[in-house]
């Protein structure tokens, strides 16, 4: 993985300086935190989902990739299921962009979805 940005504790792109492919490494890092946004630099998007998340009492473990980790990019936005960035992972589950996350706090889920997954206190 290459010219890579990460926000947040306990996360590592190659353990033990293993290899891993894109796939596999956007996998892990969705398990290692309970919400993980991959996002492009300096996304507009990912700043508003930040914003949301942050106004719930939630803070997202943001992967910033620029566009020299194209097979990363790729790798996530497959993973997302709605083939974009910034892509939004609650709890290891998909839940896509900027429109999921909006659709998932207007429909009053993202809340209840956040606390099931222990990102936000009781």
């Amino acid at each position: 993985m290459q010219a890579v940005s990460i926000r947040g504790r306990g996360l590592t792109i190659d353990p033990a300086g293993e290899e891993e492919a894109p796939a596999e490494r956007v996998g892990r890092l969705v398990r290692e935190s309970p919400v993980v946004i991959f996002a492009r630099r300096g996304c507009y998007m990912t700043h508003v989902m930040k914003r949301l998340l942050a106004a719930v009492g939630a803070h997202a473990t943001v992967i910033e990739l620029d566009a020299g980790a194209a097979e990363d990019l790729a790798a996530a936005a497959e993973a997302s299921g709605h083939g974009a960035v910034p892509a939004l992972f609650v709890g290891g589950a998909p839940v896509g962009g900027l429109e999921g996350l909006m659709g998932l706090h207007l429909s009053g889920r993202l809340v209840p979805r956040l606390r099931e997954v222990g990102a936000l206190c009781a």
